[in-house]
């Protein structure tokens, strides 16, 4: 069983920058999609970036291209995003998600992680 664990939350002024990891255990990762998804209150969850674990190809929402940057550390099987010139309408919970590639619904999940941007 996949398990996520999620850390790098916290408080940073509009302009910051904040790093959030993923632990990732449980399997051998190279077939799968590994994401970060956030949540907003009073808002739907929401896909932010993704990569391969396989190839580290990434990809972004339009809202975050130039600003976050995704990345994996096979020898840790860790997945960071490195979130850069944070925005107030960046604030919400950040969720680790896994899926086997190929496979439309990410089916493992972190706890989440609260990123808070003040103005």
């Amino acid at each position: 069983q996949v398990q996520l664990v999620e850390s790098g939350g916290g408080l940073v002024q509009a302009g910051g920058s904040l790093r959030l990891s993923c632990a990732a255990s449980g399997r051998t990762f190279s077939t799968y999609v590994m994401a970060w998804f956030r949540q907003a209150p009073g808002k739907e969850r929401e896909w932010v970036s993704s990569i391969n674990w396989s190839d580290g190809r990434p990809y972004y929402r339009d809202s975050v291209k130039g600003r976050f940057t995704i990345s994996r550390d096979n020898a840790k099987n860790t997945v960071h995003l490195q979130m850069n010139s944070l925005k107030p309408e960046d604030t919400a919970v950040y969720y680790c998600a896994a899926k086997r590639t190929g496979f439309s619904e990410y089916d493992s999940w972190g706890q989440g992680t609260q990123v808070t941007v003040s103005s």
